[in-house]
This record gives C-alpha cells, structure tokens and sequence, in this order.
C-alpha cells in the first residue's frame, strides 16, 4: 500500500488544480461541435490505464485513436509505466496524466495528422470534489477538448447515490437520455446518461475542456456501440489484451 502522502504534498496539489482551473474553458470552440452531426470531425481520442493485478505501480497506458463516426481505429500507443505519485481520493490526476501526455507528446511528434479533435477520458470532468478532475487537468495541458466519462457515481457535492437517483436512472428510457447532476449548490456538473438502448446502467458525463456539456453529452452517446463509448472502450481492451500478452497470470 502507498504511504500516506505528506500534507505539504496535498497542499500542493490543491494549489495547483486551482491554477489550473483558471485556464479551464468550459464552452464549446470548435466549428464540428455546432453542427447536429458533428460536420467536421474525423479524429476522436481516448486514454486508459489498465493495471497489473495486486500491482498499484505498474501500468499499462494506452491512447487509440478511432475515425469518427465510423470507429476504425487509426492509431494505438500501450506503453508500461510505472507510478510514482502517490494515490489519494480527488487527485488521481497527478497520478496518471503524465503518462497521457506523453502519449499525446509522441503522437503530435510521430503522426501529427492523427491527433485527435478531442479526446474522451475514462474518468470525471467538472463532475469533482473541486471541480477539476482527471478530464480537466489532461485538457488544460495538452490544449484538446476533452470529456470525461466515469462507470461509477462519484458521490460529491450533494450528488447522492440516493432512491431519488435510482428512480431517474429507471426513467431513462433509450440511448441518449440523460438528467443532471446537479450539487447542494444548484450548479449543473455532468448528466447521468443511458448511453445505449441495450444497457440500462448509465455513464455519467461531464466537461473536461473546451466543451461544452450539452456537446459532451451527444458526442458521448453518438460514440457508444455498447454502454462506454468506443474511443475508451478500446483503450480498455487494448491495454488489458497488453498485460494480458506481456504479464501473463502465474496460473495460466
């Protein structure tokens, strides 16, 4: 287990999402975000980190790049990287992102032409403790449009995982309905979304970086074959199927 992370360390990191959050743009910038079809965008992105199990160090990295709206993929980087930061609830950003931006830093500096228009994260957005998760801090340092998309509630803010919750996630009726995540304060973080028809367990969306939440929100659902949108889904797989290759289990 990782020691506990020294309070001038957590004091650190809190002053450094709140720099960062100032430079957080939290509305739509590209011209393919306006259209009803997206006209214009043909590259999306997505991060995932698989780790060896018992292992809370080692890990493989992957980013994929898929056509949109097709889903081919384009491009795959899975590298092991190996964690230093310690991992505290709030701040898994600092943990993970270097590894995403280097794999972003290779791919502007290997195939350009394949960077992605914008780029989903396995992981909250806005939708945070401080308004500043894994989606936001990616997207301020690498400058693209990120969204972040998380499996699990993240019960922050007053968002409760409550039997009011439950009854607006059995209201969701097809693929690309959505309600709100609203916070104690009334500010609207991210939208439960039933990303397709065939799973009834939502996803919960919200703005990473120069998106807005609308946008992320049906850019999300158009992406999704099955319940994670692709761009993450293939991250997932490829980044397991290395592990798998490279670290088989002792008993198989």
């Amino acid at each position: 287990m990782n020691a506990a992370p020294a309070e001038e360390l957590i004091t650190e990191w809190e002053s450094e999402q709140a720099r960062l959050r100032r430079l957080l743009v939290l509305e739509d910038t590209e011209a393919w975000q306006s259209g009803p079809g997206f006209s214009g965008l043909q590259r999306v992105g997505g991060v995932d980190l698989s780790f060896i199990k018992g292992d809370e160090q080692n890990a493989c990295a992957a980013l994929v790049v898929l056509s949109y709206p097709h889903m081919e993929l384009l491009y795959e980087d899975c590298r092991m990287v190996t964690l230093t930061a310690p991992y505290v609830a709030g701040f898994l950003a600092f943990r993970e992102t270097p590894f995403l931006l280097d794999a972003l830093r290779r791919l502007r500096e290997d195939r350009p032409e394949l960077l992605p228009q914008v780029v989903f994260v396995d992981g909250n957005g806005v939708f945070h403790y401080r308004e500043f998760g894994l989606a936001c801090h990616l997207g301020v340092l690498s400058g693209l449009p990120c969204v972040g998309v998380a499996k699990n509630l993240l019960q922050v803010q007053g968002v409760q995982k409550s039997e009011e919750h439950q009854s607006q996630i059995a209201a969701l009726r097809r693929g690309g309905d959505s309600f709100p995540l609203t916070a104690a304060s009334g500010a609207v973080l991210g939208k439960a979304l039933r990303s397709s028809d065939k799973s009834s367990k939502p996803v919960y969306v919200s703005v990473g970086h120069k998106i807005s939440l609308d946008t992320a929100v049906r850019l999300t659902h158009s992406c999704c074959r099955y319940r994670v949108p692709e761009p993450i889904r293939q991250a997932d797989c490829r980044s397991r199927e290395y592990l798998r290759t490279h670290f088989p289990p002792a008993d198989a």
